[in-house]
């Protein structure tokens, strides 16, 4: 009997999901506010069908639900609590790409009871950087190891060559949740002690990263790497470090614009200001000063800092009118990055992610295990990002919907039964999580000499 699965959102990375679900035989329900995005992820494929549907719509999504087999919900990760409900209701399994939160992670009992399986965090950090590296935990535990330290960066990026600009970025999804995720602060595990970054101070705290094939990157601190001792049980671990990549030059530029004042919320009376003006009163510096050197000597900084070189040419020097009465710094400035600094359509960007393991035995034995995946696409295509966030969730609605995975409750794909399968199929797609063993662990050890 042919299978039916219901998308809920036909957001910028749905599109390689939806095709890879039509290409192998199930009958797709896509669903938008606006139908006709829906409609286009499904073209004239006689097994898509596109439904005009918005979130406060309850009755509707329960009748959706009723009538699949399964729902992958692509909306943003408030709505899947209500999408959850709606499954324990009519009993349908549901795979997100978003991270557990604490609502759903109280619906673990009753989707057991009910005998559905709510997959969550099976896109990519979190997804791919889950599986891969439980698939390195658990063969090492296999082999009577234990991890003692590990470190997981991922960075999703533009492609060496695209990265042309002062910012050496460009955006591939929502470009504010991107300026957003630098406003967390972050806590992580090193040589058993916990190390706390403040959100006013995450930026500063930047490793160089060597990252074969690619070139030189940076790391820096990802919100909670603690938690995942208990996701991972790696109870023995005594450095643990989850961050983000990105190339020199980034994390430098956005620590002096969160000092800068760049990036607050707070919103100002902007009428009849320029974005100079601006500017200058974020710094409470003199109106008839240059400011370039007014800001160079405010921050602290050389005049010819690479800093003030990447907000001149945002345009936050010039004298043109912001055109607004009240608004944040922070939509400003982000508004002038979503201007300037989008991926082209022919422009590659770039998935870049790597898990290094310290694994000692009970012979004294000690390795480092390096596990990379480097990923590329475009826009006019499907960028790196779409596909490896995307096809995660759709190879593990596939192997829902085909009764491979028999797990049932609120889980995350750390289990073998779940991520074998999964990157055995991703593997097909081309996206592959390549691994190396080092002999010498003094490579492992990138925060180790700064503590």
């Amino acid at each position: 009997m042919e299978k039916k699965i219901l998308v809920l959102g036909a957001g910028m990375v749905a599109r390689p999901l939806v095709k890879y679900l039509l290409d192998r035989g199930y009958r797709l329900t896509v669903t938008s506010p606006f139908r006709v995005r829906a409609a286009a992820m499904v073209g004239d494929h006689p097994r898509g069908t596109a439904v005009r549907w918005s979130t406060d719509d309850a009755a509707a999504l329960g009748r959706l639900v009723a009538d699949h087999d399964l729902v992958v919900s692509m909306l943003p990760y408030m709505y899947h609590p209500m999408v959850a409900r709606a499954c324990l209701v009519h009993r349908r399994s549901l795979v997100t790409t978003s991270y557990v939160s604490r609502e759903m992670a109280a619906m673990d009992e009753e989707a057991r009871r009910a005998g559905v399986l709510f997959l969550n965090e099976t896109g990519l950090d979190p997804g791919i950087d889950h599986m891969s590296a439980m698939q390195v935990i658990d063969r090492v535990r296999a082999g009577g190891g234990r991890i003692t330290a590990f470190y997981s960066l991922t960075g999703a990026l533009p492609a060496p060559e695209a990265a042309d600009n002062p910012f050496r970025y460009k955006f591939t999804w929502s470009p504010k949740g991107v300026l957003m995720a630098g406003n967390n602060d972050a806590h992580y595990l090193l040589e058993g002690r916990e190390v706390h970054i403040p959100a006013a101070t995450l930026f500063r705290e930047r490793y160089p990263i060597p990252f074969p094939g690619v070139g030189d990157l940076e790391a820096y601190p990802n919100r909670n790497s603690i938690e995942y001792i208990d996701i991972y049980g790696l109870e023995k671990v005594r450095t643990l470090f989850r961050g983000t990549l990105r190339y020199p030059g980034w994390c430098h530029n956005m620590d002096l614009m969160k000092r800068a004042r760049l990036l607050s919320d707070e919103p100002f009376d902007l009428q009849g200001r320029s974005y100079a003006g601006m500017v200058r009163m974020l710094l409470d510096t003199p109106a008839g000063e240059p400011v370039r050197p007014a800001a160079a000597r405010t921050l602290g900084i050389p005049e010819e800092d690479p800093f003030l070189d990447a907000i001149e040419w945002l345009g936050l020097f010039s004298e043109e009118p912001v055109g607004r009465i009240k608004d944040s710094p922070f939509e400003v400035t982000s508004d002038l990055m979503i201007e300037k600094m989008m991926l082209g359509e022919q422009e590659r960007d770039m998935i870049a992610m790597q898990h290094s393991f310290l694994a000692e035995y009970p012979d004294g034995r000690k390795e480092v295990i390096h596990a990379r995946m480097v990923d590329y696409g475009t826009p006019a295509t499907d960028t790196a990002v779409a596909r490896t966030v995307a096809l995660p969730a759709a190879i593990a609605a596939e192997l829902i919907v085909e009764g491979r995975i028999g797990i049932t409750g609120v889980m995350r794909p750390v289990n073998k039964e779940i991520y074998a399968p999964v990157l055995a199929r991703l593997a097909e797609t081309g996206i592959t999580v390549t691994e190396e063993k080092v002999p010498d662990e003094e490579e492992l050890h990138v925060l180790e000499s700064r503590a």
